[in-house]
């Protein structure tokens, strides 16, 4: 059973992915763009890495290639390997791509004979020690063949499914999200109540007692108290949150499918309105990103 990856992409998200791998003896081949990041990822993963993608071409057999990169670059990434896939090779897109573009590239490889499958990954950069939420699409086979790298990369070797079809992974994660997006707006807009009550709470007490056994005890309630830690009550912290992208796939997914997302589409809409008022709410979100994802957040001047 081969132990082999080949890793293209070594950000927050591919080095936590190396890192895991290679703790649990899994060879980790990693090529990343920049001469930065390459240098980066021998000194603090200790992963073999190439300097170019010609340096691919010398590993036989069945090969796994797991791209980890923006969305935006996967076609880029792509393009270059096409002239060194072979028949039977994987291709594994890790990032949070677009599910119809996912099954365009799986018809694309296809006809060189190449597996592709679209994986949803969960668990931020923490997801390094303690695992991984995978969320799988493509074929079955390829699914199977590859299985045993999935369950090492899995929260407790437990978390990952195999999901269905080309863009089945990735259509859960742009759903997973959208969730997310609504969860956290609900436990900001919390805060801020808490936080504008007649109380002097000490929020970080507050968000350890609902983590430790409540009906909303959850990992963002964690990372919340560990933020609190961190930042104190969040003075300095700018209430301006991005998004990913994947919230705004979701909505349009259901305007086209005519499905009601009434906490999502307004979790979306009040990360637009972060970016013009600077509330309370909005901080809580800043320091969640930050904390599950390492997204950079914007401090006062």
């Amino acid at each position: 059973m081969k132990k082999e990856v080949l890793l293209i992409g070594l950000g927050r998200m591919g080095g936590a992915i190396a890192h895991r791998l290679k703790n649990l003896s899994w060879r980790v081949v990693g090529y990343a763009k920049t001469k930065e990041s390459r240098e980066r990822a021998r000194k603090e993963l200790g992963i073999e890495v190439i300097e170019d993608y010609e340096e691919f071409g010398r590993f036989e057999g069945e090969r796994l290639f797991w791209i980890m990169v923006p969305h935006t670059a996967v076609d880029e990434v792509l393009n270059r390997l096409k002239l060194l896939l072979k028949e039977g090779d994987t291709v594994v897109d890790g990032g949070n791509s677009f599910y119809k573009d996912s099954v365009r590239r799986y018809e694309e490889l296809s006809k060189l004979g190449v597996n592709f499958l679209d994986v949803g990954v969960s668990g931020g950069v923490l997801g390094k020690g303690k695992g991984f939420s995978l969320m799988i699409g493509g074929d079955e086979e390829a699914f199977r063949k590859w299985e045993h790298l999935f369950r090492d990369l899995a929260y407790e070797g437990k978390g990952y499914a195999y999901l269905g079809k080309s863009g089945a992974g990735h259509y859960a994660k742009m759903v997973h999200n959208g969730i997310e997006y609504g969860i956290m707006e609900a436990i900001g807009e919390g805060f801020e109540l808490l936080k504008e009550s007649p109380y002097d709470y000490d929020l970080k007490e507050v968000a350890r007692v609902y983590k430790e056994g409540s009906i909303i005890r959850s990992f963002l309630m964690e990372l919340l108290e560990k933020a609190f830690q961190e930042f104190g009550n969040l003075e300095e912290v700018e209430g301006y949150v991005e998004d990913s992208g994947e919230g705004r796939w979701c909505v349009k997914e259901a305007v086209d499918r005519g499905v009601s997302l009434n906490v999502i589409a307004n979790s979306l809409f009040g990360r637009f309105d972060s970016r013009k008022k600077d509330i309370f709410r909005n901080k809580v979100l800043a320091v969640l990103r930050y904390e599950f994802g390492r997204h950079p957040f914007r401090k006062k001047d």
